[in-house]
């Protein structure tokens, strides 16, 4: 019987804590700049584009389309897909693909998030939709 994988607990810091606390609840949120309009990802409190400070979390509809993405055939723990998904939203997430097989993926198809039990938050990885 195969072991399922387990993952790394991710560390949070104040600023990235209601990423996480919305993670236990199944909600992938980014960060909009409220002064340029602009979302991104990771979500940080000075905005990227116009490095203001007035963001806002807001919930990603955790959807989107491999932008680019590598398959890594050789790793010591088997293969695997690391990609760039552009999500609906606008912001590139650099992420793996994952329950899928590696020589399956394609630029341009549609994933979705999906959530990789730790032992504190999740952590978002994204499949085909």
């Amino acid at each position: 019987m195969t072991e399922a994988k387990k993952y790394p607990t991710p560390v949070g810091n104040p600023e990235t804590q209601p990423f996480w606390d919305a993670a236990k609840e199944g909600k992938f949120m980014i960060k909009r700049c409220t002064a340029c309009g602009e979302p991104h990802f990771f979500p940080r409190s000075i905005c990227p584009f116009c490095f203001s400070d007035a963001t806002v979390w807001e919930q990603s509809s955790g959807e989107g389309e491999i932008y680019t993405f590598s398959y890594m055939r050789k790793s010591a723990t088997g293969p695997y897909v690391i990609a760039y998904v552009t999500l609906k939203e606008g912001p590139s997430v650099q992420t793996n693909i994952v329950d899928c097989e590696p020589g399956s993926v394609k630029i341009g198809q549609k994933v979705k998030v999906v959530w990789k039990p730790t032992d504190g938050a999740p952590l978002p990885f994204f499949t085909p939709a």
